[in-house]
């Protein structure tokens, strides 16, 4: 992070009404995953010990479960990471989540979340894309019905800049 101070998890990683602390081991840098067979790397859903789901309590109130992370081969901006995240309180109908509150929670996401997950050696990504969909999609998949953000991002040192598409 080029000399930066790791900041604080802006995410309370949530099981019930218990909160716990999850954290990378550094030297290792992002998750391991297997191939899937495309050009993209999947990383399972975060876990807690017992490999309970986990949920992340964010600055808007809403809790999101992390689906999964992508590393793409290449993307417009070069290496690529996606994660995709199921919100279901950003939905059209009964949701509970502006628009404009889901911009301060993805950023949490990149910052929180991403960031510390991110290689310490070896290819870093150029780009980072968060989504959230309020129902589990396939990646790539348009699904009327289903609301879904997306928002791109840089990573700056230790916070990650907005690119927007």
């Amino acid at each position: 992070m080029r000399g930066a101070t790791r900041i604080g998890l802006v995410l309370a990683l949530v099981i019930g009404t218990g909160a716990i602390a999850q954290d990378q081991d550094a030297d290792s840098g992002a998750d391991s995953g297997a191939e899937s067979g495309t050009s993209a790397e999947r990383v399972e859903a975060a876990k807690d010990a017992a490999g309970v789901p986990v949920d992340l309590a964010l600055p808007s109130g809403q809790k999101v479960r992390w689906l999964e992370t992508l590393r793409d081969i290449g993307g417009p901006a070069g290496l690529t990471y996606r994660f995709r995240f199921l919100a279901p309180a950003i939905a059209k109908k009964g949701g509970t989540v502006s628009a404009e509150a889901v911009q301060d929670d993805m950023q949490a996401l990149c910052d929180g979340f991403a960031l510390p997950r991110l290689p310490h050696q070896g290819p870093r990504p150029e780009e980072l894309v968060i989504s959230l969909s309020d129902k589990p999609v396939a990646f790539g998949a348009a699904t009327p019905g289903v609301t879904q953000y997306f928002e791109a991002y840089r990573p700056d040192g230790a916070t990650c800049a907005w690119e927007g598409f």
